[in-house]
């Protein structure tokens, strides 16, 4: 990762962590010039992964919000590759897997690169990427792709998930929360979700510490639908125990 990426990795983790960032507070935290920092916004801000105000940068965030991919493989690395490394230890060779996609689904696909699984992944990214692991017997279930994101989409892709069955579903998600369940931001991802939660026996959700408390535009689940949620280690205990009370089983990455 290059230095102008790092820089947004930590604009991006700032923001979802308050919502808001000060230039001035990023020129003391980076240590470069307000120039630089002013550069970097209306970068991110091309990418619609912020909105700048008067001194500084918002999220611009809302229910049916959805920030762009580019913008989300910078923020929580580090949780993501942990809670991957959790979903791996869960898998057994020869399984197989329904992989989603987004920035978790291919940090899933990354630790699962070199094991004998059958993956169907429910992206082109994941699946372009899986396709030179040596190893893994790649399924791909066709239909549309959204652009931008590369999500499999429409009635091709339910078909093929109503006429397979697999051993794991590996779901993630934009919000966890014990109001709004297990959340999506766009209804055409959220329906193959559907569909992959009845063609699954066994339900792996994987969501960052971020996501939750947070409640997306689409309802996939409730929250004690899958057998287990993986998360990382900066979870809150205190948003633990409020899932974990609801009957939602997580654990978190050490």
């Amino acid at each position: 990762m290059n230095a102008r990426d790092q820089r947004h990795q930590i604009v991006l983790n700032i923001l979802h962590e308050r919502g808001r960032v000060e230039v001035t507070e990023l020129r003391e935290t980076l240590g470069v010039t307000e120039m630089t920092i002013r550069r970097d916004l209306e970068i991110l801000e091309a990418d619609g992964a912020l909105k700048r105000v008067h001194g500084g940068a918002t999220l611009p965030i809302g229910s049916g919000f959805e920030p762009p991919f580019s913008a989300r493989r910078k923020i929580h690395v580090e949780a993501k590759e942990s809670i991957a490394r959790l979903v791996s230890d869960a898998i057994s060779d020869g399984d197989t897997i329904l992989l989603d996609g987004g920035s978790t689904g291919l940090a899933v696909a990354h630790a699962l690169f070199s094991r004998v699984l059958t993956i169907c992944p429910l992206s082109l990214r994941a699946a372009t990427f899986l396709a030179t692991s040596p190893t893994i017997n790649l399924r791909v279930p066709g239909g549309a792709v959204r652009q931008g994101e590369q999500s499999f989409i429409g009635a091709d892709v339910t078909d093929y998930l109503d006429a397979h069955n697999f051993d794991h579903y590996v779901m993630t998600a934009s919000g966890v929360s014990v109001r709004g369940g297990i959340t999506e931001w766009n209804p055409e991802d959220a329906a193959v979700k559907r569909k992959a939660l009845q063609s699954s026996a066994n339900i792996i959700a994987a969501a960052d510490a971020s996501k939750f408390g947070r409640t997306g535009f689409v309802r996939i689940c409730s929250i004690e639908t899958p057998n287990v949620i993986f998360t990382d280690k900066t979870l809150s205990d205190t948003d633990l125990e409020t899932v974990s009370e609801h009957g939602a089983r997580v654990i978190r990455a050490q």
